[in-house]
């Protein structure tokens, strides 16, 4: 998979691709990033990407030229997507992400100062993607955001899958607690069923406290899923009673 990021400030991305998971996968051929310089995609001596606002106001406003140039170069196929990114564009999650993790080639443009150029939104891009509400200098730390939850999705990346199909929001749900060495710390105890052996009581309990986690910090993502069964345990038979009325 290919992300073309374009931004006037490359060199503020430079640095993301030297360690972790993006280094490996850049290093074994899955993922392909490439920066490019907005500023190159200008024709005057001050390679100016910006401009006042018709209309009057603060600030100024990236210009569409630039822009559609960049976007038209590096452009691989019409099966490529490109997005804006901005405060009023869809809301990244893992579904949206999951999604675009099957598109070959991703153009991401990183806005700066009042915002770009309407025609660009209008007439350009595919869609325009926001990571959460509120507002950011520019689109650089939202293009790194897209690309890392967008490559975990792709095989390979990610050591292992299964990783990937427990992390939180996968199934709509935030994730189970984890644990690991010492059993005990500063009185704090790992919960016993972890140490059972039964990896039926375990998946349960898993999915019993995602489920509790879920409700207590995210109840809005309850309100829109629909929940597979979870499994529950078999009451305990009630007591045999003798002649006496007694539990034997």
């Amino acid at each position: 998979m290919r992300f073309d990021i374009i931004t006037i400030f490359p060199e503020m991305l430079s640095g993301l691709f030297a360690g972790g998971v993006a280094k490996r996968a850049l290093e074994k051929g899955l993922l392909q990033v490439l920066v490019h310089d907005l500023r190159d995609y200008t024709h005057d001596r001050h390679k100016q990407v910006d401009d006042r606002p018709f209309g009057g106001g603060e600030g100024m406003v990236l210009k569409p030229e630039p822009v559609f140039e960049a976007v038209e170069d590096v452009r691989k196929s019409a099966r490529s997507r490109v997005f804006l990114l901005s405060p009023q564009g869809a809301r990244l999650d893992s579904a949206l992400a999951r999604k675009l993790a099957r598109v070959p080639q991703i153009i991401l443009i990183c806005g700066r100062y009042e915002g770009v150029d309407e025609r660009v939104g209008r007439h350009l891009v595919d869609g325009e993607i926001s990571i959460g509400d509120y507002v950011l200098t520019g689109g650089e730390p939202a293009a790194w955001v897209v690309m890392d939850a967008v490559s975990r999705f792709i095989p390979g990346v990610v050591g292992k899958g299964e990783s990937v199909r427990r992390d939180s929001f996968f199934d709509g749900l935030l994730d189970f607690p984890h644990y690991t060495r010492p059993r005990v710390f500063r009185g704090m105890r790992v919960p016993q069923v972890l140490f059972s052996g039964n990896h039926a009581k375990i998946s349960d309990w898993r999915r019993r406290e995602a489920l509790k986690r879920t409700r207590e910090l995210r109840p809005d993502l309850l309100a829109v899923k629909k929940l597979p069964p979870v499994r529950r345990k078999r009451p305990e038979s009630a007591p045999k009673k003798g002649k006496d009325n007694e539990p034997r």
